[in-house]
């Protein structure tokens, strides 16, 4: 899938949102990508994870033993992206504060895992999550998203892909233009800091 064809299902399902949005890193944009909304469309979620399964190196394909994702954002694309690499998908979730394995799932010791994440900004999340998926046993080989809105400078410590690499500009709260400013800050993600 080239860049154009992945922005066209974002704005197939008006997924590209524009106001002024406080992200899960805390800092402030004028854009926001609501991957929940391109994600509710099974066929569109499909297409996104096959699309993302086939960027990744083909040996790394071939190693990976199960895919994890951080609930809430990644836990669709998470699903989607085990489908298409065929190995069993499942997320960590934060019961208290941080990530955890729960409902049963279980890693054996060593498992090959594919950290899953839908949007990658700063990689606290990813890298939260990779920390409870090697707590939990797993190894985690690499890391993919469907988005990297870190300009390329995230590092996860595991080798990183993403679908498409958007770069809009985010701010730190004491460096929000005033015309950013001027509008009410909505909080969109699943674990926006006040």
């Amino acid at each position: 899938m080239q860049d154009e064809e992945v922005l066209a299902e974002f704005r197939a399902s008006k997924a590209l949102l524009e106001g002024h949005f406080l992200l899960s890193s805390g800092r402030h944009s004028a854009h926001y990508l609501q991957c929940a909304r391109v994600l509710m469309h099974p066929e569109r979620a499909a297409r996104l994870a096959l699309a993302l399964a086939h960027a990744l190196p083909r040996d790394l394909r071939k190693q990976i033993a199960k895919v994890v994702s951080p609930a809430m954002g990644g836990v669709i694309i998470g699903h989607e992206m085990g489908r298409a690499l065929g190995v069993e998908a499942m997320f960590v979730e934060r019961p208290e504060g941080t990530f955890e394995l729960r409902r049963g799932f279980a890693l054996e010791p060593g498992d090959k895992v594919l950290m899953v994440e839908d949007v990658v900004t700063t990689g606290l999340s990813s890298r939260e999550a990779i920390l409870a998926i090697e707590a939990a046993g797993g190894e985690v080989i690499a890391a993919a998203a469907l988005v990297d809105r870190s300009g390329g400078t995230v590092d996860l410590g595991v080798p990183f892909t993403a679908l498409i690499g958007l770069n809009f500009p985010t701010y730190a709260p004491e460096q929000v233009p005033e015309t950013l400013a001027a509008i009410p800050a909505i909080k969109p993600g699943s674990r926006a800091k006040p």
